[in-house]
């Protein structure tokens, strides 16, 4: 019999996927097959040569669950399919059907079973696979993650579980995160209170950390949409902070913290060739962890000497550094799959801060 569980979210960012990384960490340490399935994949990549969502290339990369590929993204779903089924060209069934299939074979071959939802409750509705519909459909208990407040995320739960109620699924446990150490207890304590007559389990999830909310330079990359310059080691750096590199050449320098990622015109070649001079100096290089340079604006030839030299890591684009830094300052980062140093970090706070036990025993 395989013990299955649907990781759903009242939202993007909550911390979904990296509830998903931790549970299958730990899920292995006590079951001898353990399997992951993203049902329908709105985030499209490709990996050994399929088109899969990411969470399933993530999943499938990080714990050596390739040959099962296929079967952990059954569905994903390409920009042009809303359009399609909206127009009677695709029946929807045939994704459901898709999924169900794939989700009986997983559960032939898996003692636990993982199955992790897209976005908020409702994702999917406009193509007939919301989360709350599919994990009804597949007679899989839920696991709601959820921000790590009081009172906007007791409203965020309660929209979320309508919608779960409506299509007959349960929901058993709500796995707040990103919760302030300092405020654990406490939040846990009124959310608690707030879900206790409902049935539904709270268990705290993640603390939050700096480093899992942080994106690396290959992120930004891919963000951005630019060509990063640097090593693939440079390239797994995580940024801490965003600093816009407007100020005079010496404030630049002065407000540089640990791991900054400097978003600098192209026209400012004082700071420019300060901080590629800097990058050569160990106590500077942990603080430098690279730069955008924007504007349309090219380089000047020894300003880009300067920068080879250096082997600083950096990012070119035609925008200006307001909306770079706009576009950064609006994302939350993803995990990777190459993302080394935030997957080992998620995998040793997963034995600290999650009670496996107290989730396991509840499905």
């Amino acid at each position: 019999m395989c013990k299955k569980i649907f990781i759903a979210s009242t939202g993007q960012n909550t911390g979904k996927t990296t509830t998903s990384l931790s549970l299958l960490h730990l899920a292995r340490k006590k079951y001898q097959r353990v399997g992951f399935i993203k049902p329908f994949g709105p985030k499209l990549t490709s990996y050994r040569g399929q088109d899969v969502d990411v969470d399933a290339a993530l999943m499938a990369h990080v714990y050596g669950m390739d040959e099962d590929l296929k079967l952990m993204s059954p569905v994903v779903l390409y920009p042009s399919t809303t359009r399609k089924v909206l127009d009677g060209r695709i029946d929807p069934q045939q994704y459901l059907k898709q999924i169900c299939r794939a989700v009986a074979e997983l559960e032939k071959k898996c003692d636990f079973l993982i199955i992790e939802g897209a976005g908020h409750s409702g994702v999917g509705s406009v193509v007939g696979l919301s989360n709350a519909r599919v994990a009804k459909r597949l007679a899989a208990p839920v696991l709601m993650v959820a921000g790590g407040g009081v009172g906007s995320v007791i409203d965020d739960i309660h929209l979320n579980l309508a919608l779960f109620r409506e299509a007959g699924a349960e929901v058993r446990v709500i796995l707040p995160n990103k919760l302030l150490r300092s405020k654990r207890e406490v939040t846990l304590h009124y959310l608690d209170l707030a879900f206790r007559r409902e049935g539904i389990k709270v268990i705290g999830g993640f603390n939050y950390s700096p480093i899992l909310a942080n994106p690396t330079l290959n992120y930004l990359s891919e963000l951005l949409k630019l060509k990063l310059n640097a090593s693939k080691e440079q390239g797994r750096r995580i940024v801490h902070q965003v600093q816009l590199g407007a100020a005079a050449t010496q404030r630049v320098v002065d407000l540089l913290l640990e791991s900054t990622l400097v978003i600098v015109t192209s026209s400012r070649d004082e700071v420019l060739v300060m901080l590629a001079t800097l990058y050569h100096l160990p106590e500077f290089k942990t603080r430098i962890a690279g730069l955008v340079i924007t504007g349309v604006a090219p380089l000047a030839d020894i300003v880009q000497r300067v920068l080879d030299d250096a082997q600083i890591p950096y990012l070119r684009s035609t925008k200006t550094s307001a909306e770079v830094y706009t576009i950064i300052q609006a994302d939350v980062a993803k995990i990777g799959a190459d993302d080394r140093q935030k997957i080992g970090l998620v995998q040793q706070l997963a034995e600290t801060e999650l009670d496996f036990e107290a989730i396991d025993s509840l499905f």
